[in-house]
């Protein structure tokens, strides 16, 4: 049980070499766009292929940079919340 734990921890998950998260970001927003462009606009979809695989190419390079990048960007997503506060006072205050 240990080692799984471990493992988890020390190698983070992938997609093609790339981490996992900025990844399925850059395919979340490629993709669309090549497919509302490839409909409206009859454009060839290899300069999509390029463009998807030059911003795989980026995340490999962010992942190789910083290989918990995914785990940064959920635990920010999960602390940037605004707060609502009981009183008026500068800043956010976490506690009521």
């Amino acid at each position: 049980m240990r080692e799984v734990i471990l493992k988890a921890v020390a190698n983070p998950p992938k997609i093609l070499w790339g981490p996992f998260l900025p990844v399925m970001v850059n395919m979340g927003i490629q993709f669309p766009m090549m497919f509302m462009f490839l409909g409206t606009l009859e454009i060839n979809p290899l300069w999509f292929m390029a463009s998807i695989i030059l911003g795989h190419i980026v995340c490999i390079a962010m992942g190789a940079r910083e290989p918990h990048i995914s785990a940064m960007v959920q635990a920010y997503g999960q602390s940037a919340k605004k707060t609502n506060n009981l009183y008026k006072a500068k800043g956010n205050k976490f506690a009521p």
